[in-house]
């Protein structure tokens, strides 16, 4: 039976920010996990990194990459901070 399709929205912060030129974007994704969001998102707007780099979190709490995801969520996938 394949995936529902369901609308996701998406909040972009530091330099995933930057490589996409927005803030936040509401997608439209059969994505299953969060994992699989973000596979879809990295080939659709060329992230040059994989997941592993990353956290995630689903409305407002970090989650795993096997995390289902549901119609209406809020994801926030959050990049290494780098201290000087």
């Amino acid at each position: 039976m394949p995936a529902e399709t369901k609308t996701i929205h998406i909040l972009y912060f530091a330099l995933l920010r930057e490589l996409r030129g927005l803030d936040a974007e509401s997608v439209t994704t059969n994505a299953e996990t969060v994992r699989d969001l973000y596979r879809e998102l990295a080939v659709r707007h060329h992230f040059g990194f994989g997941h592993e780099t990353l956290k995630s979190a689903v409305n407002d709490e970090f989650t795993t990459w096997d995390h289902p995801l549901n119609k209406g969520d809020q994801v926030v996938f959050i990049t290494p901070v780098a201290g000087g």
